[in-house]
């Protein structure tokens, strides 16, 4: 099993920069695939980005690619989010999951662990 904690998230304005980084619990951070999902109110979850266990390999939904980019560091056991060119409907929770093995999944009922998430909000 695996604990999540997401953190650096907050308030900015349309354009700047911003990373999420997510902390994972354990000595077996290498062997989980990792995802960022987020959730804007009133709207279902929405898959972000995944990566693989070496992190190698990567994916992006359509709405971030080109913008958005995941990474992990597997000796600090943590995966990141560095969020570039940022829009206002960019504002959401983000959360960070987890799932046991290396395939990358784009559907959020694949990942099995999940952190508490942590606020963005873009600004005009």
């Amino acid at each position: 099993q695996v604990q999540l904690v997401e953190s650096g998230g907050g308030l900015v304005q349309a354009g700047d920069s911003l990373r999420l980084s997510c902390a994972a619990s354990g000595r077996t951070f290498s062997s989980y695939g990792m995802a960022w999902v987020r959730q804007a109110p009133g709207k279902e979850r929405e898959f972000v980005a995944a990566i693989s266990l070496s992190g190698i390999g990567t994916y992006y939904s359509d709405s971030v690619k080109g913008r958005f980019t995941i990474s992990r560091d597997n000796a600090k056991n943590t995966a990141y989010l560095q969020m570039d060119s940022r829009k206002p409907e960019d504002t959401a929770v983000y959360y960070c999951a987890a799932k046991m093995g290396g395939s990358i999944r784009s559907k959020t009922t694949d990942y099995d662990y999940w952190g508490q998430g942590t606020q963005v909000t873009v600004s005009l």
